[in-house]
């Protein structure tokens, strides 16, 4: 049962808004009464509802716009977890300003029950995808550091970079929900709203361009939630996209995400384009990815070379065999004289990973176990320092007297 408070004096909407709270979306609509208007979040919590039971906070009509912008940037500040929705005439000046704000969506204050379903619906889920995995330990500490940015390259297509990519993301956010962003660079033939079964409303083309540029606000409200708690800003829909995209848009890009989220992981296309070069020249660490036979690791050794040659030495470089076959004539060893520096990670072939993919679920988004979830923990590990498990009878010893 989802809580909603809502901020209007219109008798109208507020009949249209009892109705669509119904069925699946049934639940407590508490209307703010009285003169005057909520100054804060606080005011909204203490008269409306509990910090922890308010899902969706409307602002509809009669309330001054400037007011409203200014209430829902101060709870995507202090209670990030409510989803915040605002009825007016949805003119360009006030959709930007309600972006900036942190508005999730904007809808006509004459809007019928079946519209106002709709974003009811689409709001509660966004509230629900951020509370499911949300710490505030982590959601907070990410803010006012440099996060780590983690590229994902391969010579060639077809080797798995999505796959990784997408395992490194939903692994990473568990760790760090809501701190982890998975970019797909592969901007021709991107595959990562397919890997996550997402279907996002923004890519990476309206991202770099406009006010996203310019304001980190107005650049989380392109990026698509997933329930693993990581988000996702997918390629474009039209391969055309990418040729109007630099690669100083790409540096810019992940300079911005990488200053709001303690992971940023790029997957990339084929090949060292201008993108491509760009996500490396401001990445932390280097995921190389070879298939397991001559061509891809020749390949990969070629890029190697190249990468050496224009000086891009990474703080941290992690080489990954995918979809390994040992049988097929090429030995680890073979590999590892061939690139001339040492594999990491080898991930063995395996029909679970195709599985996955045709699924949208990363095999380390659940709890499936056998070699390939166990070589990508491996791979995993490699960011993300291990726990120490908790005592179970107390210290050991004892210090002192």
């Amino acid at each position: 049962m989802s809580r909603y408070a809502v901020v209007s004096n219109d008798p109208d909407f507020l009949r249209s808004l009892r109705a669509a709270a119904t069925g699946d979306l049934a639940g407590e609509v508490q209307v703010w009464e009285g003169g005057g208007f909520p100054a804060s979040p606080n005011d909204v919590l203490v008269r409306l509802a509990a910090p922890s039971t308010l899902d969706v906070l409307i602002l509809g009509p009669g309330m001054p716009m400037e007011a409203a912008f200014r209430l829902a940037g101060e709870f995507e500040t202090q209670v990030p977890d409510v989803t915040v929705l605002l009825a007016a005439r949805p003119s360009p000046d006030v959709v930007l300003a309600a972006m900036r704000a942190g508005i999730r969506d904007v809808m006509e204050p004459e809007a019928d029950v079946a519209m106002v379903t709709d974003l009811l619906r689409r709001a509660v889920r966004s509230t629900a995808i951020r509370r499911s995995a949300a710490n505030p330990q982590d959601r907070h500490s990410t803010q006012g550091a440099a996060g780590r940015v983690i590229t994902v390259v391969s010579p060639k297509g077809g080797v798995g970079k999505t796959t990784i990519a997408s395992n490194i993301a939903v692994g990473l956010a568990k760790s760090a929900p809501h701190g982890t962003v998975l970019v797909d660079l592969d901007l021709q033939f991107g595959d990562v709203s397919n890997a996550l079964a997402i279907s996002p409303e923004h890519s990476v083309t309206d991202a770099v361009h406009g006010p996203a540029r310019r304001d980190t606000m107005v650049l989380k409200t392109f990026l698509t939630a997933h329930p693993s708690g990581l988000y996702a800003l997918c390629a474009p829909e039209s391969p055309d996209a990418a040729d109007h995209l630099t690669g100083e848009d790409i540096a810019h890009l992940l300079v911005q995400l990488a200053s709001q989220y303690r992971y940023v992981v790029v997957d990339t296309g084929a090949g060292l384009s201008d993108h491509t070069l760009a996500a490396l020249d401001k990445a932390t660490d280097f995921v190389f990815v070879s298939s397991m036979d001559v061509p891809g690791v020749r390949g990969m050794r070629k890029e190697l070379d190249v990468l050496a040659e224009l000086g891009m030495t990474p703080l941290k470089r992690h080489m990954v065999l995918n979809g390994a076959d040992f049988k097929a004539g090429v030995s680890r060893q073979d590999a590892e004289t061939a690139l001339g520096t040492s594999v990491d990670v080898v991930i063995p072939h395996a029909r679970a990973v195709r599985i996955s993919t045709n699924q949208g679920i990363p095999l380390l988004q659940g709890t499936s176990r056998g070699p390939v979830p166990k070589a990508l923990q491996q791979l995993l590990a490699r960011f993300v320092a291990p726990t120490a498990p908790p005592r179970k009878h107390g210290p050991r010893h004892r210090i002192g007297s």
